[in-house]
């Protein structure tokens, strides 16, 4: 299996795709961004996600497949410069959520509320294609992230709504802060944290 490597611009076109497709039907994503149109909207959300905050600010992470880029995760670091880039994203963001923007808004209002005040360390998206998921792909590309976040005596922290996740991310280490069911019959969703080691 490939080992990860640290994404470059030129990898956004590839994570872009791998992201597309193991979002293609998660349910958080589903309830915050239009039915119509869906995965053009998503894959727009994503690579404004990646391109403005996540390459510039923090760390992405891929693995390299046969047919391009098999895995990515995404990390940020709270500080003020991923607050300001995504400021920056949100109107062009809810733009994208289309008629579900609301229902967006109102889930991150809610999600925000649990999320520790404590400088941490963020994953959000990680993904791995369909196809080639159950080969510990996912633990592959996570592992640089906690590591780094290890090295700087930060916590890792994220937000899941498949419950196939929580044990998959519990076995890294990770603990549920709370379970949350967002509003408008949005998804039941786990906040989770794992102390740097």
């Amino acid at each position: 299996m490939s080992s990860a490597r640290e994404a470059t611009p030129a990898d956004l076109d590839g994570c872009v795709d791998a992201l597309a497709e193991a979002f293609a039907d998660y349910p958080f994503t589903r309830h915050t961004i239009a039915a119509d149109d869906h995965v053009r909207r998503l894959r727009a959300c994503h690579e404004l996600l990646i391109r403005e905050v996540g390459l510039p600010h923090g760390r992405v992470h891929v693995i390299d497949g046969p047919d391009g880029i098999d895995a990515v995760a995404v990390w940020t670091p709270s500080t003020p410069a991923v607050e300001e880039a995504l400021t920056r994203a949100a109107a062009r963001l809810a733009e994208l959520a289309g008629d579900r923007a609301a229902m967006a808004t109102a889930a991150e209002s809610v999600l925000a509320e649990y999320r520790p005040p404590t400088p941490l360390w963020f994953l959000a998206p990680v993904g791995v294609r369909p196809g080639r998921q159950g080969r510990g792909l996912g633990r592959a590309v996570l592992a640089p992230g906690l590591a780094a976040a290890d090295a700087g005596r930060m916590p890792a922290f994220l937000e899941t709504s498949d419950p196939v996740n929580v044990g998959i991310y519990r076995r890294m280490g990770f603990s549920v802060l709370t379970e949350i069911d967002l509003p408008h019959d949005g998804p039941r969703t786990w906040a989770m944290v794992r102390p740097a080691r």
